[in-house]
């Protein structure tokens, strides 16, 4: 039987990973996954394929997203309430989110990171900054066929940035659930298409650094889906809302 083998978030999205032994599943994801985001100096949604330092800060928040907490690799912690400004709507990948500028001291030091100016913005809906769907899934056995492939000893899951990693599937069983309904724990969703991958995952979910070409890797045995798309895991919506814990059985109906 296949099950949830683990839960990955990040309250700000583009930082690090949280594991998590359990969330719960709202109609936009789950409260305190990717709550946050960042803009670039002309307003546009930072680009994090670019800024590999972004890896190594650490993000917590409550579901409410009433408080942010940065932990920065050299020791640094910047954890205050969070006071909002200005509304401002953002397009993300043609998805309009609308969301306000987050005053404070965190915009400042994750600029000074990057060496480039970037706005700290909360989104609206809870969990409400994701690129496509609030839900992605993707089996250990598709992480351990490319490993296989392209022969690694292991592919770091943490670089698809995925919320639910499954295990006791087939590799890439979980494309063969588009179209379909699949019950995780409490949940009901609704897996509607594959996820294409970005050179985000080429960097190391630790440094940041670049070290291990997943497109190409992805490309050289899986093709490209109309000829530009290097597809890994699935997206999904949610139908029912509710917890899904780590161990929890993951039905395709």
């Amino acid at each position: 039987m296949a099950t949830v083998s683990r839960l990955c978030v990040t309250p700000v999205k583009g930082l690090a990973l949280l594991d998590r032994d359990e969330v719960t599943l709202t109609p936009t994801g789950v409260p305190d996954n990717r709550r946050f985001y960042l803009l670039s100096e002309q307003g546009k949604l930072w680009n994090g394929t670019k800024d590999g330092p972004l890896y190594s800060v650490r993000s917590d928040t409550d579901p409410e997203g009433e408080s942010l907490r940065l932990e920065f690799a050299d020791g640094r912690v910047l954890d205050e309430r969070v006071s909002l400004g200005r509304r401002k709507f953002t397009a993300f990948w043609g998805r309009p989110v609308w969301g306000n500028v987050v005053e404070g001291p965190w915009a400042d030091a994750l600029s000074d990171l990057v060496g480039k100016p970037v706005q700290l913005m909360r989104a609206e809906d809870p969990g409400g900054a994701f690129d496509d769907s609030p839900v992605s899934l993707l089996s250990d056995a598709s992480l351990d066929e490319l490993a296989r492939r392209s022969g690694a000893n292991e592919v770091d899951a943490r670089r698809f940035r995925m919320l639910v990693h499954i295990a006791g599937t087939e590799p890439h069983e979980e494309d063969e659930w588009i179209g379909r309904r699949v019950r995780i724990g409490e949940t009901l969703l609704d897996v509607t298409y594959q996820d294409a991958r970005c050179r985000m995952t080429t960097r190391n979910p630790d440094t940041g650094v670049k070290d291990f070409d997943t497109v190409r890797e992805i490309k050289s045995y899986r093709g490209l889906r109309e000829g530009k798309y290097a597809d890994f895991g699935v997206y999904a919506d949610v139908v029912e809302p509710g917890l899904i814990r780590v161990g929890d059985p993951v039905e395709p109906l």
